[in-house]
């Protein structure tokens, strides 16, 4: 199929908040609104908001119906040039069935957000052809420390159309920043762990791996043949959970086309080494000979870089120099 690359953002554009996940009603209970309207506006933006956005049920989201309604009328109006999401969750996958996917295609636009608006973002390219972009949801802009390099990520790859270059960030922290803005915790970067070597280039496809797994013997999942593949996954993932989430998806049979893998920095609490994950990796048949890095920017720890799924990536590993580049378009 071919890619559709939605075209970048301009001063004065508007952008939809949406919530296909988690309903805004549970993040306002912390609430940062006055720190993210601020940011958009610095950036000549201005939010507006899915009418469905704070309805809240038993599971933190909200009915299919109203998620559905708020991305068909977030896609279908002229006036809306990106769409982003609330947050993340549990039950994106839910809407795939529902979604009109032709509307979409006629409609192309920004659609940003990590986690679990995975199943979303590759469902989309597989069924239109549309590049999406794993990165900061709406209430990520809420922190008020250390967001530099995570907006800075998000605002290249958003307005400009050069070549984006990854580079390690200096300091990472995993803390519950929204519970406490005046209390953070910074990390040292120990940099990229070049895994495996190799140079490849493909298209991007990823983002959270136990998310992009759901899609699996659906008609929403995206080839992986001729592709980056680039996944992370969050504190519930432990080692032997994230090695055997690995294992699944190298078991499709377009698995053997897989270029390269990079793998998102991991959270502490899901205890995973750079020791056990060259031992999972070095388990994969599957991933002989290709480039692995690892320890990268994406997923579930700030900062968080912004990538487009479904775009051209180029992957580099070496033990004196490793290089993440992508096509902005």
């Amino acid at each position: 199929m071919e890619l559709i690359f939605p075209r970048k953002l301009n001063q004065g554009d508007v952008i939809r908040v949406v919530a296909p996940a988690r309903s805004r009603a549970m993040v306002m209970e912390h609430d940062h609104t006055d720190i993210i309207e601020a940011r958009f506006a610095e950036l000549g933006l201005t939010l507006s908001y899915g009418r469905h956005v704070d309805e809240r049920d038993a599971l933190d989201s909200s009915s299919i119906a109203s998620r559905i309604a708020d991305l068909h009328e977030a896609f279908a109006d002229p006036s809306v040039a990106a769409i982003l999401t609330v947050i993340g969750g549990y039950n994106c996958n839910e809407l795939l069935p529902f979604l009109d996917w032709e509307l979409i295609r006629a409609n192309p636009k920004i659609l940003c957000g990590y986690s679990d608006i995975t199943a979303l973002q590759n469902a989309v390219l597989a069924r239109t052809g549309l590049v999406t972009y794993s990165g900061p949801h709406w209430s990520t802009f809420g922190m008020r420390d250390h967001f530099e390099q995570t907006l800075e990520w998000f605002t290249e790859v958003m307005f400009g159309t050069a070549p984006i270059s990854l580079t390690p960030a200096a300091r990472w922290n995993d803390d519950l920043w929204f519970l406490d803005q005046d209390r953070r915790d910074l990390i040292p970067n120990e940099g990229w762990w070049p895994i495996q070597p190799g140079t490849a280039e493909g298209r991007i496809v990823g983002g959270n791996l136990c998310t992009l797994n759901l899609l699996q013997g659906t008609p929403y999942m995206p080839s992986l043949d001729g592709a980056i593949l680039i996944v992370e996954d969050d504190f519930e993932s432990h080692p032997a959970t994230f090695a055997r989430d690995l294992t699944s998806l190298l078991q499709l049979p377009d698995a053997a086309g897989i270029r390269g893998l990079a793998v998102g920095r991991f959270q502490n609490a899901s205890n995973m080494t750079r020791a056990l994950l060259e031992q999972i990796i070095g388990s994969q048949p599957a991933l002989t000979g290709i480039p692995i890095l690892a320890n990268i920017d994406v997923g579930h720890t700030y900062p968080l870089a912004t990538v487009p799924i479904g775009g051209h990536a180029g992957l580099t590993v070496a033990d004196n120099e490793s290089l993440l580049t992508f096509q902005r378009h």
